[in-house]
């Protein structure tokens, strides 16, 4: 209110924004950390089985003669199901430090630790999700110049589920980044 020219103390007060505690935006982003770990390793969980349980077997014109294709038989493969199973049990081992940054949100330490460790299990899983990704890719078109013939042509339900079960490990490794920037500003913030 204006009182004979001059502006009251309260309406000083009542223009200036509310200053948001740094406790609770701490908290906020350790809890969507928390979550987000889950949602990371059940896609790699996801990718790791589906691409662990992939093959097919085709007849061929005798009986006894049959066509199978399984991920075992791609090294690069193996190495997609080793990279995702290993980044599963990471992510499911780094939540309990998750939820101690959900109580205590001044953590600093531990929270560099898991900035390092996220880091690195993005690589693995990003090396991993790349080199399966090629072999898709050889699988569905294959390379005439090296006269590599595409097999999904014949093995359709072989494709379908390691070409699903990249999904889950490209979800994963935008996860971790979002992980990775969240950690360092809860540590900015600091």
């Amino acid at each position: 209110m204006k009182v004979g020219g001059a502006v009251d103390a309260t309406d000083k007060e009542a223009s200036k924004p509310i200053p948001i505690p740094k406790v609770r935006v701490s908290r906020v982003l350790s809890v969507l950390d928390f979550t987000l770990r889950v949602a990371a390793a059940l896609g790699t969980l996801a990718s790791a089985i589906a691409m662990g349980t992939s093959q097919e077997t085709l007849p061929f014109a005798a009986q006894f003669v049959r066509f199978r294709a399984r991920y075992k038989d791609l090294p690069t493969l193996m190495f997609f199901v080793m990279a995702n199973s290993i980044v599963c049990v990471y992510l499911v081992l780094s939540l309990p430090l998750s939820f101690v940054h959900i109580i205590w949100t001044a953590a600093k330490n531990s929270r560099i630790v898991l900035i390092i460790s996220d880091t690195v299990m993005m690589g693995l899983v990003t090396a991993g999700a790349s080199a399966a990704t090629a072999i898709v890719y050889l699988a569905h078109y294959g390379n005439s110049s090296t006269n590599w013939f595409a097999f999904c042509r014949q093995f359709n339900s072989f494709c379908g589920r390691i070409s699903g079960s990249l999904i889950g490990s490209f979800v994963a490794i935008t996860v971790l980044v979002l992980l990775i920037i969240m950690q360092s500003v809860a540590i900015c913030r600091r």
